[in-house]
C-alpha cells in the first residue's frame, strides 16, 4: 500500500482510523502523519496468500506456448501427447513461479520504490525472505525432477529455460533490448520444450512467430514501465529502462507488431501449411491476430495503472474475446473445416 499523505487543511479533522498493510496486520492511521509499515509479522493465512501472488499464477498462462506443437500437429486429440505436453505444461509452470520468486527476492530493493510494486508480497514484508528462497528451492527440485521424468531432451530445455532466466535475474535484465531478448528466447523454448515432451517436430514459422510475438510483448511492457515510472526514477526501479526511450520503444513495437502480423499471415499462406492442413482458409484468422495485436497497444498506452500490460490484458474483455475467438477459429480451420468446404 502507498504512503499516506495529510490531508489538505479543509476545516475538519479526519477521523483516526485502522488500515489494513499488504501484509493483512491492521495499523492505525494517525491524522495528518504518514502512516509507518507495521512491523507486525503477517499470519501464516497471509504468507500463504502471499506466496501465491509471488508465484503469479496468472502469469503461467505463458506457458500454453508449450501446447503449440501439439496443436499445430492436429494431435490435440491423441490422449498420449496430450499428457505429455500438459505435464510439460505443469513443468514450466513450476519453473515460473521459482524464477518469479527468485525475481523477486532479487529485486526486493527497488521493488520497495515502485509506486505499484513495493505492494508485492516480498517487498511489502509479506512473505520472509527465508520463506521465499525455500520456496524457491522446492519448486525447481520438484520442477526438475519431473522434466527428468519426462524424456532427457525435454529435460535439457527446461534447465536451458531455468538458466536462461537465472542468468536474466542476476544480470541480463539490466541491459536494454538484451532483456527483451532473453524474455522471447524464453518463449521459444517453451515451443522447443513442447515439441521434444510431444515428440513432434516443430515448424520453424512456428518459432519464428512466437519469437516476433514475445519481442513485441516485452517492448510492450517496457513501454508501459518506462511510462509509469516517476520522473527521475526509471533506472532505480529498473536498470534497463536508462537505455530505453519512448520514441525508441515506440519504434521497436511497430516493426515487431508489423513482423509478428506478416509472419503469421505468410505462415497460412505457405503451400506446407495449405497441404497439412488441406485447407486454404486459415489465412482469414490473420484479421484476429491484427485486433489483439491493437488491443495490446491500447492497454500499453492508456492503462498506466496496471503493474503491468501482461497482467491487465488477462483482464481485458476485448482482448479475451479477441484470443478466445482466435482459438476457435484456428480450432475449426484445423480440425473440422474439410476440404472445398
Amino acid at each position: 500500500m502507498g504512503e499516506l499523505t495529510p490531508e489538505r487543511d479543509s476545516g475538519e479533522i479526519p477521523a483516526s482510523g485502522p488500515e489494513t498493510s499488504p501484509s493483512g496486520v491492521s495499523r492505525i492511521v494517525t491524522p495528518g502523519l504518514v502512516a509507518p509499515e507495521s512491523t507486525a509479522p503477517p499470519s501464516a493465512f497471509g504468507r500463504v496468500l502471499g506466496l501465491v501472488r509471488t508465484v503469479r499464477p496468472h502469469q503461467w498462462v505463458k506457458n500454453v506456448f508449450v501446447l503449440a506443437p501439439v496443436v499445430f500437429a492436429k494431435e490435440i486429440f491423441a490422449p498420449e501427447l496430450l499428457i505429455r505436453a500438459g505435464s510439460a505444461f505443469a513443468v514450466f509452470c513450476l519453473l515460473a513461479g521459482a524464477v518469479y520468486t527468485i525475481n523477486d527476492i532479487a529485486d526486493v530493493d527497488a521493488d520497495r520504490l515502485h509506486p505499484v510494486k513495493r505492494r508485492r508480497p516480498i517487498a511489502s514484508g509479506q512473505v520472509p525472505l527465508p520463506l521465499a528462497k525455500f520456496t524457491a528451492a522446492a519448486l525447481v527440485l520438484v520442477s526438475v525432477g519431473w522434466a527428468a521424468a519426462l524424456s532427457l531432451p525435454f529435460a535439457v530445455v527446461a534447465a536451458a529455460y531455468f538458466a536462461l532466466n537465472i542468468a536474466y535475474t542476476k544480470q541480463l535484465k539490466h541491459v536494454a533490448y538484451v532483456d527483451v531478448g532473453c524474455i522471447a528466447a524464453g518463449f521459444v523454448l517453451r515451443v522447443l520444450g513442447g515439441g521434444f515432451a510431444a515428440k513432434i517436430e516443430v515448424s520453424w514459422y512456428l518459432f519464428a512467430c512466437t519469437a516476433l510475438l514475445a519481442l513485441f510483448l516485452g517492448f510492450g511492457k517496457r513501454r508501459h514501465e518506462l511510462t509509469t515510472a516517476a520522473e527521475g526514477t526509471a533506472g532505480q526501479q529498473r536498470l534497463a529502462l536508462e537505455g530505453y526511450s519512448k520514441r525508441g520503444l515506440d519504434l521497436a513495437l511497430l516493426v515487431t507488431s508489423a513482423c509478428t502480423v506478416t509472419a503469421y499471415l505468410v505462415y497460412t499462406l505457405d503451400p506446407e501449411t495449405r497441404a497439412f492442413f488441406r485447407t486454404d482458409w486459415l489465412w482469414p484468422t490473420t484479421a484476429l491476430v491484427v485486433l489483439g495485436v491493437w488491443r495490446f497497444l491500447y492497454i500499453v498506452r492508456n492503462r498506466p495503472s496496471a503493474e503491468s500490460p501482461t497482467q491487465e490484458m488477462l483482464s481485458d474483455g476485448p482482448f479475451v474475446a479477441i484470443v478466445l475467438g482466435w482459438a476457435v477459429l484456428v480450432m475449426w480451420v484445423v480440425y473440422h473445416l474439410q476440404p472445398g468446404t
